[in-house]
């Protein structure tokens, strides 16, 4: 019948069928893994109607993709773009790099917030605001602590406890994705174990998953997985390791045994995945280089320890040696390797692009006191970028066909108020790099499994309806892209500089980027979990 259509349609014999867009003669990268092939794709509003060969399709807006890759839109696994979004809608940086959906939820998550907002209804906000990408997000771990025990260094109280669990329950049933957590920052690292787990129980019936940046990535970074996959297997609930990585060169060689560990658990049933950056700096504050004890309690009390003489030269000489029980990064990377990238004061962004040991010298104080003084003088945990992780490692990682991506970071423009900071590279050239220098340079992976790996992987990872494929019925999320063109610019110098490459992006059937410009359309809904008890 097949074929009697396309030869009928072929003589002008069928009338010709509407829709509001054609991609004609694309590569088509159906996010499966599977080899591509030559197709049109059909667009009638919100979802792809039909792929295929469409002689007789006819589309209120035609696209001529030939020579060019067709796959479903990418998903970005660790974003940091509520605050960017509502700034500035667009998300340049990763619409531009192909991005159609952003989850947040590591640790902190729009809400719940004590006398704010829930989950649900934060999404739901910002959603109405006008976003070009869709977003979703974890329930934080952290948000939830701080709603019930604020951040005192305690375990919670049961009747806390319960209610910690019913916060779950509820951003669940709002579409929540499960619970994030980022345990090497106060006041998470207070949690311990069994707290964790009994917020993943909340979770699990609901579909969920748990996704957590590990409680150390350095020194107890096979300890801390071994409590991870604790976790997971407690809860009886899929896991997902955040940025995956090995920090401190110290630490490399304990990749290959974490990576034996996953995949030993995933033999024995559990649904373990992670996801990374790729790039050997992370990205967080100098929070990261103090002992969480002198961060109980928040900011404020936190900078006016800072200022107490005796507790000062505790901290000090807590900084200058190997932490024990907690992460302290600026040790592992080193001055030299501690780059400032964002103060909230003007007067301190002379120091940005710079590192720590070239502050110091020039304050004429050593780095530690000067991490102190930078915090207390700017009033902030101070954007910092450190240099701990290897190349080679990243090539092991992106190997896994169970590893997928996450920028760890927002979406911003490369104009206005984004301009007056810092950032990492990764904001502009995560997912553009994935195809310029791990496919197309490195040869690490294929184009169709590298597609796979920001698309189908994930979706599914996340239970999501309808998405992470070029499929007739599915969601129209689909990156128009030239895979020879796709390449990041941004450097840790000159980070706010789009990658190139991707050509035309839709998000819910509505163009969000057009020959390379955004268009301003506000596509971007917010994507609920599995548990969600409305209708979709």
């Amino acid at each position: 019948m097949r074929i009697l259509a396309l030869l009928l349609a072929l003589a002008g014999l069928l009338p010709a069928e509407d829709y509001d867009v054609v991609i004609r003669n694309g590569r088509v990268y159906d996010g499966s893994g599977k080899r591509p092939y030559i197709a049109d794709v059909a667009i009638r509003g919100d979802s792809i109607a039909a792929v295929g060969k469409l002689a007789n399709a006819r589309g209120t807006l035609e696209i001529e993709a030939r020579g060019l890759a067709v796959a479903p839109g990418f998903i970005n696994m660790l974003s940091w773009a509520p605050r960017t979004l509502e700034i500035d809608g667009r998300a340049q940086s990763d619409i531009r790099q192909g991005v159609t959906l952003e989850v947040f939820g590591e640790g902190t998550s729009p809400g719940p917030v004590k006398n704010g907002p829930s989950l649900g209804q934060a999404l739901e906000a910002l959603e109405k605001r006008g976003i070009a990408p869709n977003v979703a997000s974890f329930v934080g771990a952290t948000s939830v602590r701080i709603h019930e025990v604020g951040y005192d260094d305690r375990l919670p109280a049961a009747e806390e406890l319960e209610r910690m669990q019913e916060l779950v329950r509820q951003a669940m049933r709002e579409g929540a994705m499960g619970v994030g957590s980022s345990l090497i920052y106060a006041p998470a690292f207070y949690a311990k174990t069994p707290e964790l787990v009994a917020l993943c129980q909340a979770a699990a019936p609901f579909g969920g998953m748990y996704i957590s940046h590990i409680r150390s990535e350095g020194g107890q970074f096979l300890e801390a997985l071994d409590e991870f996959l604790t976790v997971a297997r407690e809860a009886n609930i899929p896991a997902e390791v955040y940025h995956l990585k090995a920090g401190g060169k110290s630490n490399w060689p304990k990749m290959d045994e974490a990576l034996r560990r996953i995949e030993r658990a995933r033999k024995q049933g559990l649904q373990i995945t992670a996801d990374m950056y790729l790039y050997t700096a992370g990205a967080t504050g100098l929070n990261a280089a103090m002992p969480p004890w002198v961060q109980e309690g928040g900011a404020e009390a936190w900078f006016k320890r800072l200022q107490d003489p005796a507790i000062r030269a505790k901290v000090l000489d807590q900084m200058s040696k190997p932490a024990g029980d907690w992460e302290n990064l600026m040790y592992l990377a080193g001055a030299d390797g501690t780059m400032l990238l964002g103060f909230r004061k003007p007067e301190l962004r002379q120091y940005q692009a710079k590192t720590l040991a070239e502050v110091a010298k020039s304050r004429g104080k050593t780095p530690e006191e000067t991490v102190l003084d930078l915090v207390v003088e700017d009033g902030s945990r101070v954007d910092t970028a450190y240099f701990l992780m290897s190349e080679q490692n990243i090539k092991r990682q992106i190997k896994r066909g169970w590893v997928s991506l996450g920028s760890d970071a927002g979406a911003p423009s490369a104009e206005g108020v984004f301009l007056e900071s810092h950032t990492h590279p990764r904001a502009y050239g995560n997912f553009a790099r994935l195809f310029a220098k791990y496919v197309r340079e490195e040869k690490a992976l294929s184009l169709q499994e590298a597609v796979r790996r920001v698309t189908s992987l994930p979706a599914g990872n996340l239970r999501l309806h309808r998405r992470g494929g070029v499929l007739e019925g599915f969601y129209a999320d689909v990156v128009v892209f030239d895979p020879a063109g796709m390449r990041d610019h941004a450097t840790y110098e000159k980070p706010h500089q789009y990658s190139t490459g991707v050509v035309h992006v839709f998000v819910n059937g509505k163009q969000v980027l057009k020959d390379g410009e955004p268009t301003g359309a506000p596509a971007g809904r917010f994507v609920r979990g599995p548990g969600y008890s409305g209708a979709r």
